[in-house]
């Protein structure tokens, strides 16, 4: 069995080993491939029969040009860079990891919030550069220092990691609100349930945690930003699609939002002319929430586990049934 991994980087810097895989065929790592539609991503595949990737996109052509593909495993939980419907159409089971972060994600969500309220990384720099030493008072403080305890956070999708930054809020005993179309007990044992209007309006705090699908791309839009308490902070390491970016730049400069801490961005690697990079009290980290060793193990793991699952002839993790 020939196995083909077109971008295994992110996944495996070297710090992992892909020796589970190569016990069950053939393999062949490329660190990069491509990650818009390109030629190379075909001749790369070749006849493998199974080709694992993370963001190297699996189009209809790219499919129609390997005919030996017979499952593509993608070392993630997103999947839309693969056309699945086409797979499913080709008899192509699309496998992806559902679980491998969710501790993590939560608990860098909540980190980002609280680099926004102390300003951990400048004050150090400052220090460092001597302020401190030369300072006339015993101390200083270049941002307000915001205190989260009795205030209101709202999450927006309380699923897994949703419910995991949940549980981390409560015990900083703030009031937590969530908003999701699926309500369920154990997010009840950790938050309100409203509407998302309310929650809007009453959240000083705002969480991004819901997927993104074609009735929440763009929801973090200048309707619902108006609807927010006036100097609200958003936490999104969810998906980048969820907001529209010159919105939200645009509350951040008028100060309408105070502050947003983002791990993603609609276009990743971000563009140099994203209106984010210029806004005010806008901390951007590079889509790292997911990249702690232990859960990219995970990942792995999962990984080998669904092509162990197929190749025994029972499928598990598809996504286009």
């Amino acid at each position: 069995m020939k196995i083909v991994i077109l971008d295994g980087y992110t996944e495996n810097p070297g710090d992992l080993s892909w020796g589970e895989l190569e016990k069950l065929g053939e393999v062949t790592v490329y660190d990069r491939t491509s990650y818009e539609e390109a030629p190379i991503i075909a001749e790369r595949i070749g006849d493998a029969e199974i080709v694992i990737m993370n963001k190297t996109p699996i189009s209809k052509a790219t499919i129609d040009k390997c005919p030996n593909i017979k499952l593509i495993a993608v070392l993630a939980t997103g999947y839309n860079v693969v056309d699945y419907e086409y797979a499913k159409e080709k008899g192509i089971p699309v496998v992806n990891v559902p679980t491998y972060g969710t501790q993590i994600v939560g608990q860098y969500a909540v980190g980002l919030l609280l680099e926004l309220c102390s300003h951990y990384g400048h004050h150090d720099q400052t220090v460092k550069e001597g302020k401190w030493e030369n300072n006339q008072d015993w101390c200083y403080w270049d941002y307000p220092m915001i205190e989260l305890y009795g205030k209101t956070a709202g999450i927006i999708g309380l699923g897994r990691i949703g419910q995991a930054t949940a549980k981390i809020l409560n015990s900083m005993e703030m009031k937590v609100l969530a908003y999701d179309s699926f309500q369920s007990e154990a997010g009840k044992a950790l938050a309100e349930y409203v509407e998302l209007d309310e929650l809007l309006a009453k959240s000083d705090v705002i969480f991004l945690h819901c997927p993104l699908f074609p009735s929440t791309e763009g929801m973090i839009n200048k309707e619902n930003i108006a609807k927010m308490k006036d100097g609200v902070i958003l936490i999104n390491n969810s998906r980048g699609q969820l907001v529209v970016e010159q919105d939200l730049a645009d509350a951040l400069n008028s100060g309408k939002v105070y502050a947003a801490g983002l791990d993603v961005v609609s276009t990743e690697p971000i563009k140099g002319d994203n209106p984010l990079l210029k806004a005010k009290n806008c901390l951007i980290t590079p889509h790292i929430s997911w990249a702690a060793q232990a859960s990219r193990q995970r990942i792995m793991d999962i990984t080998v586990a669904n092509v162990k699952a197929f190749l025994d002839g029972e499928a598990v993790n598809v996504v286009n049934k």
